[in-house]
């Protein structure tokens, strides 16, 4: 479903299939100009939804608020185990929401996270998430890490 907008109404739609799917495991939605709104939708979803492995959020203008969303979801959901939240605008308020599930979650093994807004403080809180989660690939490529700390 990449790449075709389908915006806050397809999201939702969407969504209240996904409560409700037992076959699908995969789902890009990358550049689908989601926000913040469609994924809180998609997260109350992904709270009962326990056959999606690998969801791509690519490019869907998600900030801290959708963060925070995905952040309760890692806390329950124990199927996911790619995310790929890349070209988003996550910043070190959206990465400390996510570095707390982290600490729990034990099925997430590979966190895209390139290309957003996390900081220094960002990336400390979630390096110290994978002291508790070692099991986690995490990619924060392209973000605004200051190279001296």
């Amino acid at each position: 479903l990449g790449k075709n907008t389908i915006g806050l109404n397809g999201i939702q739609a969407l969504s209240e299939a996904l409560k409700t799917n037992f076959t699908l495991t995969t789902l890009k939605l990358h550049d689908d100009n989601i926000g913040d709104e469609g994924v809180q939708s998609l997260s109350d979803a992904l709270k009962v939804n326990m056959t999606l492995t690998t969801l791509n959020l690519e490019f869907n203008s998600i900030k801290s608020i959708g963060a925070q969303a995905l952040s309760e979801v890692l806390k329950v959901n124990t199927t996911l185990t790619t995310l790929d939240l890349s070209l988003n605008q996550i910043d070190n308020n959206g990465a400390q929401a996510l570095s707390e599930a982290l600490r729990t979650n034990r099925t997430l093994t590979t966190l895209n996270m390139r290309s957003n807004s996390i900081g220094h403080n960002g990336a400390q809180v979630l390096s110290e998430a994978l002291k508790a989660n070692s099991v986690i690939t995490l990619d924060l490529y392209g973000n605004p890490i200051d190279e001296k700390n």
